[in-house]
């Protein structure tokens, strides 16, 4: 026999759960509206990489994407592109690229922790890094772009 209180609890169930539903819908939709303010991992490397960067290289990075360093054993100087591998070029004298260095940090690393990576290792033990690294040669590239424009220094 059903008693009021089973039927009652039997009508009100399903309201109960489109409640819940509409609870948890109007979370997800509180969660997606704060998304896309959120950092990324992505924009935390590279806030990270600037504040290590000088003033030069800062300027460099937000305008071209890519900054120069000087190795600290042989004063070569070397171009970091923005990336994770394969994107360490050394430099001529008139800033052309001459050679390829591919050497990166253990682990997934978002491309500016990658950066700060290589740009540490370069100016501290620049030896050590191109000891260990992958060299591979450089083409002329196809067209100009911003990180190959001749310079004058």
């Amino acid at each position: 026999m059903l008693t009021l209180q089973r039927a009652t609890a039997a009508l009100l169930a399903p309201t109960n759960w489109v409640a819940r539903c509409s609870r948890l819908l109007g979370k997800v939709r509180e969660r997606y509206r704060e998304w896309p303010t959120q950092e990324t991992r992505e924009s935390r490397g590279i806030t990270l990489l600037s504040e290590w960067l000088t003033i030069d290289q800062r300027a460099q990075f937000e305008v071209e994407k890519c900054f120069e360093v000087i190795g600290c054993d042989t004063g070569k100087r070397y171009r970091i592109l923005y990336g994770t591998a394969a994107n360490v070029h050394e430099l001529d004298d008139d800033g052309r690229p001459l050679m390829g260095w591919c050497f990166v940090p253990r682990g997934y690393l978002v491309p500016g922790d990658v950066m700060l990576a290589q740009k540490i290792v370069l100016e501290t033990n620049e030896q050590a890094a191109l000891a260990v690294a992958n060299r591979f040669p450089i083409h002329a590239p196809l067209r100009e772009t911003t990180c190959y424009r001749r310079r004058a220094y």
